[in-house]
């Protein structure tokens, strides 16, 4: 017996977006509000790109006045009532507050720690970019030689 259920299958999916209440109020609160912004600055961000594109339709023969700002702003609405129901959703949310819980079992560097794993990393990146510089200098000198590539020089006038 599959216990898995799809969206479309799930009754309570449909019921659950018209609710207005938060699931497990108290539990997974940051992760929760964090997701939710991060979806409404995508939301954001398509409302703002579709307003751009209405404007710029100004003057074709379907464009209807006012239309710039009632579409995206309809649009941004909805997204935000879905992202609040997603977020509120019963198996999202208690995904998000089980990656609440893991990442309260992180055990994160201190800052002194932090800066000095930063500056090996920098350190290695510039070293192994001088390294490479190295080595293509050392090819280019070995296949101009041999005939390989032309020497390049300035412009001819």
């Amino acid at each position: 017996m599959n216990k898995e259920k799809t969206i479309a299958a799930n009754p309570s999916f449909w019921s659950d977006l018209f609710q207005t209440g938060i699931y497990k109020r108290s539990q997974g609160r940051t992760v929760r509000q964090v997701t939710f912004a991060a979806i409404f600055l995508l939301l954001l961000l398509a409302a703002w790109k579709l307003f751009e594109t209405l404007e710029g339709a100004k003057g074709t023969s379907w464009y209807t006045n006012g239309l710039e700002y009632a579409v995206p702003a309809t649009l941004l609405g909805l997204g935000m009532w879905l992202s609040y129901r997603l977020v509120n959703y019963p198996q999202f949310a208690d995904f998000l507050i089980s990656v609440e819980a893991e990442m309260n079992k992180v055990s994160w560097p201190s800052k002194t720690e932090l800066i000095r794993s930063s500056m090996v990393v920098i350190f290695l990146m510039f070293f192994l970019a001088l390294i490479l510089f190295g080595f293509d200098l050392f090819w280019q000198f070995l296949f101009q030689a041999i005939g390989v590539l032309q020497r390049s020089g300035p412009p001819a006038n």
